[in-house]
């Protein structure tokens, strides 16, 4: 850099190097502890202070602990940097060589002081952070915690207080009526947590400058506590080891008299090959001993995560991105067919289903679905399973019946979403009602009844009681249920939730799976049950079935007497040779599978097609020139062992 003409450019550079040296276990190991607070007893200070609260010495205060591990060389601060940068972004990243073999390496998402001239006079401001929750799994539930942390009176306390403390700390240098909260209780999202942010300004006087401004927010309120020397003071006689650059800030003045600066927070220190990073929780007369222990273990955790879990951001260049092995999915090798009731919904439906590695086909209702089914049925492309959709108006509207009718000929498992549930209803002799209030859009809690608690129910693994999405005016009447459907779930307000059938594989809920309002952990848990288990007990997973080798095999190790007596049993002819049988049983074990997959239909076959079954079968030959088709196919079925509707 140039000042008055004077540059550094071309000055030689010739400091002394220190690199990093790790952990030397044999001089350091007898000392080292891995935190300076005892389990359990962080929940004890709490307690002490709650005491304090009670009798008005405090209000509230910021008690912290530190957590430590011993560093490699593979775990080098400039190495724990780069992780930080990609795991843990935050406002105020920072890497600092302190010398001596000391370190800092931060991710701090609190900003303490920040000074900027606007129109000739300094605005301060501040953001004190207070009130966190851990984020959830994906953005749904992130809305779930969101929501948890804005009604929580305790959290809201929390943050209330500093900003009070922090408004005073401006008052003091300000101009009167300046200092003004201009956002109140906002939102910041890290990798791990949700935290409410105040955001408060005011502009000093014209005898005060940035440094002034700095010096009176020391330290600040979110890392101290209220009063502020009587918390400081409870810090100093309750914590284990001194803070060090923990609660500290970094930052920088500028040339043009502004200043911006950080809270060290989220911030490992590093000393002689030890990384610490310590931790606080506020804590108010409210607060749960046990649950600020665990916040402070969970805002470390980002920390500590950088510094024992290596990972691609390790090696400069190479991407940060984690390749995944995919998973094996319950719906790999399976067919679904989706059948859409008209619904401004089914096109989620069917990305959840293909979700589950099925593979969906869309069809609109009517009697063109089912001729389309019938075409795949007949190229031996059955579906395994058949999603009645959600809809408006009622199931006859749309033929429910005439679908489930199709699927239990074919024997195809059935699963209905809100109008689907209502088709089955009423095709099996039940009842619907009109809700008092219809529900749409709404979120409701539902109870999971005996049978849907059971192995092998769609709900299998959830909760006994979870939220989901309700769009319906319409409802099975659970006094009118027939005897063949069981309740397998119902809302709070008793209406029934979920139905499966006592003997068939047909299965249905009231509510959305796919709806935002339901978690997308239980939506696909759902669907993935569904698939899982919805089937005929004889048509198990393909892996399950004999091939025409594996049938031969096993009909070589019986004698003619015993394949005699299963040809016997099975309706065939019991002459001929020990291979005439197995071949002939062989056929009819294939055929008995083809036939039960809904592979082979017999009344498309032409007769002379059916009289080379017979016969190939080994069935008796009939003396009747003129017999018909409906003959022989009754033949072949009583043969086969099926009886189709």
């Amino acid at each position: 850099f140039c000042v008055e003409n004077k540059s550094t450019q071309g000055l030689p550079r010739d400091g002394t190097e220190e690199p990093f040296e790790p952990f030397d276990e044999p001089t350091q190991g007898s000392t080292f502890k891995e935190r300076d607070t005892p389990p359990q007893e962080f929940a004890t200070s709490v307690e002490r202070a709650k005491r304090e609260f009670a009798v008005g010495n405090l209000f509230e205060t910021v008690l912290s602990q530190t957590f430590r591990e011993k560093l490699t060389e593979e775990q080098r601060p400039s190495r724990l940097f780069r992780r930080l940068q990609a795991r843990n972004p935050a406002p105020y990243g920072f890497f600092i060589n302190l010398g001596e073999q000391e370190y800092m390496v931060g991710a701090s998402p609190e900003m303490f002081v920040r000074c900027e001239t606007v129109e000739g006079d300094i605005r301060v401001e501040t953001c004190p952070i207070s009130g966190t929750v851990a984020r959830g799994a994906d953005a749904l539930e992130d809305a779930q915690r969101v929501k948890s942390l804005m009604m929580n009176a305790k959290e809201e306390s929390e943050l209330t207080m500093c900003t009070d403390v922090d408004r005073n700390d401006k008052s003091r240098i300000c101009v009167p009526g300046s200092v003004q909260v201009i956002g109140r209780r906002q939102i910041e999202m890290y990798s791990r947590l949700i935290h409410t942010v105040d955001h408060v300004e005011g502009y000093l006087r014209p005898e005060f400058d940035a440094l002034d401004a700095f010096l009176c927010h020391t330290w600040a309120v979110t890392v101290t506590g209220a009063p502020k020397t009587w918390a400081i003071q409870f810090v100093e006689e309750n914590e284990r080891s001194p803070r060090c650059w923990y609660g500290g800030a970094v930052g920088m003045v500028g040339f043009d008299g502004g200043l911006n600066t950080g809270l060290t927070l989220r911030t490992v220190r590093v000393k002689q090959g030890v990384a610490e990073v310590r931790a606080g929780a506020t804590l108010l007369y409210d607060s749960n001993p046990v649950a600020e222990e665990l916040e402070t273990e969970l805002k470390a955790s980002a920390m500590m995560d950088a510094i024992v879990q290596a990972g691609p951001e390790d090696s400069p260049g190479l991407s940060s991105t984690i390749m995944r092995k995919e998973k094996a999915k319950v719906g790999d090798g399976k067919s679904v067919v989706l059948i859409d009731h008209e619904d401004s919904f089914v096109h989620t439906l069917g990305n959840y289903l293909r979700q589950t590695g099925a593979a969906v086909t869309t069809l609109r209702s009517g009697p063109s679905a089912l001729k389309t089914m019938e075409g795949m049925i007949a190229k031996g492309e059955k579906p395994d399973l058949v999603v009645l959709s959600p809809g408006p108006g009622n199931p006859s509207d749309f033929g429910l019946s005439a679908s489930l009718d199709f699927l239990t000929k074919h024997r195809i498992p059935g699963f209905g979403v809100c109008l689907g549930l209502q088709g089955m209803v009423e095709h099996f002799g039940g009842s619907l009602g009109v809700l008092s209030y219809p529900m749409h859009g709404k979120p409701s809690q539902i109870s999971l009844k005996t049978a849907g608690k059971a192995d092998g129910s769609i709900f299998s693994s959830l909760p006994e009681v979870f939220e989901v999405a309700r769009y319906h005016s319409l409802h099975g009447i659970k006094e009118r249920l027939p005897a063949c459907l069981t309740v397998t779930a119902e809302s709070e307000d008793g209406i029934v939730m979920g139905i499966q059938h006592n003997d068939l594989p047909f299965a249905a809920v009231q509510f959305h799976p796919e709806s935002i309002l339901t978690s997308p952990a239980h939506g696909m848990a759902i669907l993935e049950n569904t698939l899982s288990f919805l089937r005929y007990a004889e048509d198990d997973d393909e892996d399950t079935k004999l091939s025409g080798s594996d049938i031969v095999s096993q009909l070589e190790h019986l004698s003619v007497e015993e394949l005699q007596a299963k040809a016997e049993s099975a309706g065939l002819l019991t002459n001929g040779s020990k291979s005439e049988l197995i071949v002939r049983l062989a056929l009819w074990t294939h055929k008995t599978n083809e036939a039960k997959a809904g592979r082979l239909d017999l009344n498309e076959m032409a007769i002379p097609d059916l009289v080379a079954l017979t016969q190939s079968l080994g069935l008796p030959k009939s003396d009747d020139t003129d017999i018909e088709q409906m003959d022989l196919v009754r033949q072949l079925e009583e043969c086969l062992g099926i009886f189709l509707p």
